[in-house]
């Protein structure tokens, strides 16, 4: 065990206390809370931080989020893992097919992660066996998935009313879990608007109620995930593949199983979100409803550094986004402009400290500019909210990324040494 700790990345000595980086997540989302919280009472946007709004937000970062930790199990083995849209397209399409043929739901989450795993499985052959560069694989892959359902939708769904060429039959949908008496105990607070108290209230209330069995499922997967990649011997054997492959097959790590476990494992989250998508999400199969969260998810894996605790927030964050564009249009996104501008005023501030004064002066500017677009209007145009979980994207990306470190390995074509 000591000489495959050799493999990984030295670590520096620790110069804070052990269990310090999560006091300092658990700060960092008690400050977001409070602050939504506050933004509620000065702009007078219930639906901020309203139960209707958390279930939303699950709702949108479930099938985020299992893309996420798909590609991180992937790109912690070294391969980069482009092909997780077309991986959620198979999930999409084989879930929903065999939870409508079989009228149950746990035969189509069944089918839609082996279909994911069907999409790891070819770009583990294509990238790890054949060594094709990793980018072309995986939107090869997208492509393929786009083709090959529209194909199979045209086969079986043609003669069936209701159904056709874009979309199947209706699917049976999960379970969903209720406490049977906190909510309704909670529903005055959460009505009374108090300051952080009815947020509170309603945090609670969004997590208790409605919720599918698959949601729990998934929000399970991400500690588990991290116990797995993090605290086992297995684990650690496929970091150290995606770190420095050459270190691990000199110590006898089966560098090539473990890269195709590793991929097989990743198209099957990214299928199991694909499930969520037919069945939890709209309990049918329609051609294009992916749209991009595949993509969204790989950009929430980077944005938590390869970490299943940093994607989870990034999920939750673009999932924030697209439910307040849904639930409240252009009037709910428009109040967290106040909060961007606040935020990039606390940059500017810290980067002056830090003595760098160009990008102080450019974090000045954006929250002058944002303070004038918040109160010189009422509301964002309908197209700009509706692209807002994007713009988020490529917001967050740009902010953090001076401090992600991608696994060393990641994205190199690589043979066994011949003897």
């Amino acid at each position: 065990m000591s000489q495959e700790l050799n493999v990984m990345e030295p670590v520096t000595q620790r110069s804070r206390p052990r269990g310090w980086a999560r006091w300092r997540v658990l700060t960092l989302l008690m400050a977001v809370f409070v602050s939504l919280a506050g933004l509620r009472v000065i702009t007078g946007q219930d639906m901020l931080t309203d139960a209707g709004t958390v279930r939303t937000t699950l709702t949108f970062a479930v099938p985020i989020g299992l893309a996420a930790l798909g590609g991180l199990w992937a790109e912690r083995a070294g391969i980069i893992n482009i092909g997780l849209e077309g991986m959620m397209i198979f999930g999409t399409w084989f879930g929903a097919y065999f939870a409508w043929s079989f009228n149950d739901p746990w035969i189509g989450l069944l089918a839609g992660t082996l279909g994911g795993m069907l999409g790891g499985l070819i770009h583990a052959v294509a990238t790890v066996t054949f060594a094709v560069d990793h980018i072309v694989s995986g939107v090869a892959i997208n492509i393929l998935a786009l083709g090959a359902m529209r194909y199979l939708s045209i086969l079986v769904y043609s003669d069936i009313p209701g159904a056709g060429a874009a979309q199947s039959p209706s699917a049976p949908s999960f379970p969903t879990l209720n406490l049977p008496w906190l909510p309704e105990a909670l529903a005055p607070v959460a009505q009374s608007g108090i300051f952080l108290v009815s947020d509170l209230a309603a945090l609670v209330i969004g997590l208790t109620t409605r919720m599918s069995a698959l949601t729990l499922i998934a929000i399970l997967l991400v500690p588990i995930s991290y116990l797995v990649l993090w605290k086992t011997t297995f684990g650690l054997r496929l970091r150290s593949v995606g770190e420095n492959p050459d270190a691990a097959e000199s110590l006898g790590v089966p560098v090539y199983t473990l890269k195709y476990v590793a991929v097989v494992i990743s198209g099957g989250l990214a299928g199991m979100g694909g499930v969520f998508l037919a069945i939890v999400a709209s309990q049918i199969y329609q051609e294009g409803q992916t749209g991009g969260r595949g993509d969204i998810g790989l950009a929430a894996m980077i944005f938590g550094n390869w970490r299943p605790g940093g994607l989870a927030m990034g999920a939750t964050l673009f999932g924030y986004t697209d439910a307040l564009q849904l639930r409240g249009g252009g009037a709910a996104i428009h109040a967290l402009l106040l909060l961007l501008a606040v935020v990039l005023l606390v940059v500017a501030v810290w980067q002056v400290r830090k003595d760098r004064k160009g990008i102080a002066v450019a974090g000045f500017l954006a929250a002058i500019v944002l303070l004038f677009w918040y109160f010189s209007t009422d509301s964002l145009p309908r197209e700009l909210a509706t692209y807002s979980p994007h713009i988020a994207t490529l917001l967050v990306l740009s902010l953090a990324s001076q401090r992600l470190r991608a696994p060393a390995g990641i994205g190199k074509q690589w043979r066994a040494s011949r003897s």
